[in-house]
């Protein structure tokens, strides 16, 4: 068996593909690495600036992978902020917050000193929960 060289992409589940697509790139700063139609299936993923081996995936629930049901209940999860929550790193955390805020995006925690670092957090249009974290010196 051959040698593992990495995770290439992590996906969130979004209630609208168009939407979160102009979230990241236009509020986030992320570059669209992979958008491919079949059907009604969108494969949609995103890269964070300088990270060039990582994409997000920004996937819709529903057919063909799940039922109308199944994808409901998903869209409903997500909505209450129940997943797992993600990481970005910036370089000035008061900044990045001051820019998206500026930008219209929803911010759960302003910027706060602990851990000898500097965190905020915010949610995407889906309700997605993000921790923004200064990267430390």
């Amino acid at each position: 068996m051959g040698q593992t060289a990495g995770v290439q992409t992590v996906g969130v589940y979004v209630r609208d593909q168009d939407e979160a697509l102009a979230f990241y790139v236009d509020k986030l700063g992320f570059k669209v690495h992979t958008d491919v139609r079949n059907g009604d299936y969108r494969y949609l993923t995103v890269q964070a600036p300088g990270q060039s081996t990582f994409q997000l995936g920004l996937f819709k629930p529903g057919p063909p992978v799940h039922d109308a049901a199944t994808a409901q209940t998903l869209q409903a999860m997500v909505a209450k902020g129940a997943m797992p929550p993600l990481v970005l790193e910036v370089d000035d955390c008061r900044a990045a917050y001051a820019r998206m805020q500026a930008l219209g995006v929803e911010f759960t925690q302003e910027p706060v000193d602990r851990y000898g670092t500097v965190d905020a957090g915010f949610r995407d249009p889906a309700g997605n929960g993000w921790k923004m974290i200064q990267a430390r010196p």
